[in-house]
């Protein structure tokens, strides 16, 4: 009896071992590389590279040991990784082409249905690119109303720094709400007041799944789908933040169809509704009443989290380094003067202030591994072999403090921007808004909002920090790079 026990157990474990050897030399022959493929470290059976570190930083680390153009594997996905100027200029510029594409991202993709402008492909992702593209230029430079809308802002967003009346306050959802006053000015046709607790919630929703959308708890998901959706975890608070700011987007959609007007387009939910007319039956462009909604999302957010996010590096880089703070001030006062507001004409003659901007971008590092990108086609990058269908992450942190670019990388140091004659000077390794097919689509409404806000707050206030302490450039890791939460004081000059 004891040894027929002994016998089963034996043919179950051998079984169970058998099973297990089938199975790892399945995943070792169905993860095979292929000749030339990007090296990186080992990856675990099953699982894949899923305990490695998600930050730039530990990207940064890994780029040493590889080279420039390295691997991971998260569960049964490749995903390359391209670091340095001159492999991201080749892989983004010279071969743009090849790495135009968006991957499905599981996270991502439970919301966004990979329809819209940030993560569809083709002919849908053109056409709805070229229609934003167009609205923001006819809205932005035809009518000259975005710059107006920035300006009569920062009237807004001063007026709300005085009534703090140079006391220690957090200025991160004040700020998001002022830049997301600029981006709905152009999608909604309106602003919301400060005060707005539902537009507050609304924010706050979408900044904590920016957030956790970096963490690695919330990339599992990307790994292992089918699994994760079922668990509680980041990616379930992810998922019913959008649900809510979708539902904010909708009722804003619902409510320019009420009082449409098609002769009379206020914006681009309204511009929007008169395509979805025109195209109706070019159902690929993708012009329906599902994608304006995921569209509004994608515009909504790019136009608030990156700018405002950079908006408070700036403030905390004015901070800490007062000295620069006090020349910005000066080329404001011999420029522009205290009897007026800033406009974009003044920044061609402001190229220091300009320059500083530039190193906040830099330093500030917002999105340090850029957006997932796909290869189309298979592809050489260097010496590497690069298959159609992998996932391409360009580490756009490595390009703004590559060493062989930069004179004092790991310095905060607005002379990197300016010439031996104190004018400004470009620099091709300045890509924060990415680069080729997929660069920002709102990198000129960016660089606006960036110089009219930072050179209206500094001409009216000086920042500082509040008595006896010292602020941290240590920053938070999530879908972007930003800063931990902080007090300052903004003191009337």
């Amino acid at each position: 009896m004891i040894l027929r026990s002994l016998l089963a157990w034996l043919d179950i474990w051998d079984c169970l071992l058998f099973l297990l050897t089938f199975l790892l030399i399945a995943d070792i022959l169905k993860n095979k590389n292929p000749p030339k493929f990007p090296p990186g470290p080992w990856p675990l059976p099953f699982l894949g590279n899923v305990f490695t570190g998600v930050d730039f930083r530990t990207m940064e680390k890994l780029a040493e040991e590889f080279g420039n153009v390295f691997s991971l594997r998260r569960g049964s996905e490749k995903i390359v990784f391209i670091s340095g100027y001159k492999m991201v200029k080749e892989a983004l510029v010279k071969h743009g082409e090849n790495f135009a594409d968006r991957p499905v991202i599981p996270l991502f993709h439970e919301v966004f249905k990979g329809i819209g402008i940030a993560l569809s492909n083709g002919y849908m992702w053109k056409s709805q690119r070229k229609f934003a593209n167009t609205h923001l230029k006819y809205f932005g430079e035809g009518k000259k109303t975005l710059e107006t809308s920035i300006i009569q802002e920062c009237s807004f967003f001063c007026q709300a720094m005085k009534e703090e009346q140079g006391r220690p306050f957090d200025p991160q959802f004040t700020m998001n709400n002022a830049v997301a006053n600029v981006i709905s000015s152009l999608l909604f046709g309106h602003r919301f007041d400060y005060s707005d607790a539902h537009f507050q919630t609304i924010l706050r929703l979408d900044a904590e799944a920016v957030a956790l959308a970096g963490t690695a708890r919330a990339q599992l998901y990307d790994a292992f789908p089918g699994l994760m959706k079922y668990l509680p975890g980041p990616h379930q608070t992810i998922h019913s933040h959008y649900a809510k700011i979708l539902d904010f987007l909708k009722e804003e959609i619902n409510k320019h169809k009420e009082d449409w007007d098609p002769s009379n387009p206020r914006d681009y939910i309204d511009t929007y509704l008169g395509e979805m007319e025109r195209k109706k039956d070019d159902s690929a462009a993708g012009f329906n009443a599902e994608t304006l909604a995921i569209c509004t999302l994608d515009m909504f957010e790019a136009g608030t989290e990156t700018s405002a996010t950079t908006l408070r590096w700036g403030f905390l880089f004015m901070i800490k380094y007062p000295e620069f703070q006090k020349k910005v001030q000066a080329e404001i006062d011999r420029v522009i003067g205290q009897s007026r507001q800033p406009t974009m004409a003044d920044r061609a003659n402001m190229p220091y202030t300009d320059a500083v901007i530039h190193e906040i971008q830099r330093m500030g590092n917002i999105v340090p591994l850029g957006f997932p990108k796909m290869a189309s086609k298979d592809s050489t990058l260097g010496e590497h072999f690069i298959p159609k269908g992998t996932v391409v992450i360009t580490n756009l942190s490595s390009v703004l403090n590559d060493k062989n670019e930069w004179e004092t990388p790991d310095v905060f140091n607005p002379g990197h921007f300016l010439d031996s004659q104190g004018q400004f000077l470009r620099r091709e390794a300045f890509l924060p808004f990415s680069a080729g097919k997929r660069v920002c689509l709102g990198e000129q409404l960016a660089r606006m909002e960036l110089f009219l806000f930072f050179t209206a707050l500094l001409q009216r206030f000086t920042f500082s920090p509040p008595p006896g302490v010292e602020l941290s450039l240590e920053g938070q890791f999530g879908f972007t790079y930003s800063p931990g939460p902080f007090l300052m004081c903004a003191l009337d000059r």
